[in-house]
């Protein structure tokens, strides 16, 4: 057979059923895009990975290896199929197409941020994303490449993708491309959007620091959404008077995305550094109470940071807990009450613990419910929903609400109304002051079980 093409229909339906293995269809006289688009529909039936061989994937696999510049352009086209893998369903072809471009993307890695680029596709992005932490080299090659381009969105792709790839880039020959790329963007009238992000690279850069500090500042405080507050992070060791004083200005005034400011302070772990941050945090929630949920925000990312936070955080939290009003509380108690993971399962018990034994109000007592109820440890959830109904059910106020949430729990929480009837028929004498009558009959119903009175 000289050409499979007039075959193509048949070839389809054949590439559908799990009939043939990989070098039939390797061994077909076809377009590079006619057996691309044959394998994407066989790779589905794939065998799991291992012995035999003949796994289509593995073909696909050794395609790229073999000519990089023809198959990857075939695979970005795999992008929008999320057909699940039959052997491995968690996988999808979309995933697999990506999972390879990165296997093999050191034979030809600066035509694969080209193509990537061009796609405009999340999976692409994804990758593109995933090369500036590991590739930083191609990509800061790339964002040179980028900014010279007349097309305008490849500039917004150079400042993007340079940002990701800045914190990365370790040679003078990376750094270097950055700041130039930096430069001819803010030689660009046609740019100024593009010119806060330019900033922060220049800002990141220790060679430009001082220079460009002043302007990036000014653009930081007016809210300019290209100059994230990550940027300015890197700038406190060198400048930490000014740099906290524009952190202070856009968080006291009512400019845009205070998350995002507190998240990138949050990446501040020096402890010199991070007192003067979590100063700047408890003087910020007291001026704007408002913040309370970005603050909690900026807490839960601390505490994943280790032990080696309790220091700061210690007292930050506990200051908050006796001198902040219900609504600050609630807010900052979800924090505390969180599972969270062994990094901060310490710190988180130490504060809660703190927290349990002073607070009475219902508003803080039922965040802490909603935080610790769809927690893994079972032990933990019914001790700390025990703990926390005791302290409720002390006024006719908080039994109302530990009544009302028990049962709003039991709705939206999968599996909390069976843990909760286990636990009342478990020890009926320890829950029969807690739980109250429609509640319980609630839970009975939720849960498909009867309970104790």
């Amino acid at each position: 057979m000289q050409d499979a093409r007039p075959y193509r229909p048949l070839l389809q339906q054949l590439a559908e059923q799990p009939r043939f293995p990989a070098a039939f269809w390797l061994g077909l006289p076809l377009p590079v895009a006619d057996r691309f688009d044959l394998l994407r529909e066989a790779v589905i039936h794939d065998p799991p990975p291992g012995p035999p061989q003949g796994r289509c994937l593995d073909a696909v696999a050794e395609l790229l290896a073999a000519d990089p510049a023809t198959a990857q352009p075939q695979l970005t086209r795999w992008f929008t199929d999320e057909r699940p893998l039959e052997a491995t369903p968690h996988a999808t072809v979309a995933s697999a197409a990506q999972a390879l471009l990165h296997t093999h993307r050191h034979r030809a890695i600066d035509d694969l941020t080209e193509l990537l680029v061009d796609c405009a596709h999340p999976r692409a992005d994804e990758l593109l994303a995933a090369l500036a932490e590991e590739e930083p080299s191609a990509v800061c090659r790339a964002v040179d490449r980028w900014v010279h381009d007349e097309r305008p969105a490849r500039h917004v792709a150079a400042v993007a993708y340079g940002l990701r790839a800045a914190p990365h880039a370790t040679t003078d020959a990376d750094r270097r491309l950055l700041r130039y790329a930096a430069f001819a963007l803010l030689a660009r009238t046609a740019d100024d959007t593009l010119h806060g992000a330019a900033l922060a690279l220049l800002v990141r850069d220790p060679q430009t620091r001082a220079r460009h500090l002043p302007p990036a500042l000014k653009r930081f405080t007016a809210g300019d959404p290209q100059l994230q507050a990550s940027a300015l992070v890197a700038a406190l060791d060198t400048h930490p008077e000014q740099v906290i004083a524009a952190f202070r200005t856009r968080l006291y005034g009512p400019g845009p995305a205070p998350g995002d400011v507190l998240r990138g302070l949050a990446d501040v772990t020096a402890p010199v550094l991070a007192r003067r941050v979590a100063d700047l945090v408890r003087d910020v929630l007291e001026l704007r109470p408002d913040l309370a949920g970005h603050v909690a925000a900026y807490l839960d990312l601390r505490f994943e940071q280790g032990p080696g936070v309790r220091a700061v955080l210690f007292p930050l939290v506990t200051g908050f807990m006796r001198h902040r009003p219900p609504p600050v509380r609630a807010a900052l108690a979800a924090a505390v009450a969180a599972p969270g993971t062994d990094a901060s399962r310490a710190l988180r018990a130490e504060l809660l613990e703190v927290l349990l034994a002073q607070e009475r109000e219902p508003e803080v007592l039922d965040a802490v419910l909603c935080a610790v109820a769809g927690g893994d440890d079972k032990d933990r959830v019914r001790d700390l929903v025990h703990r926390t109904g005791v302290l409720l059910v002390r006024t006719p106020e908080g039994a109302t609400c530990f009544d009302r949430r028990l049962v709003e729990l039991a709705r939206s929480v999968p599996g909390f109304s069976s843990l909760v009837a286990r636990w009342i028929c478990a020890a009926p004498q320890d829950w029969s002051a807690l739980v109250g009558p429609s509640a319980r009959r609630m839970i009975e119903n939720l849960a498909g079980a009867r309970v104790p009175a």
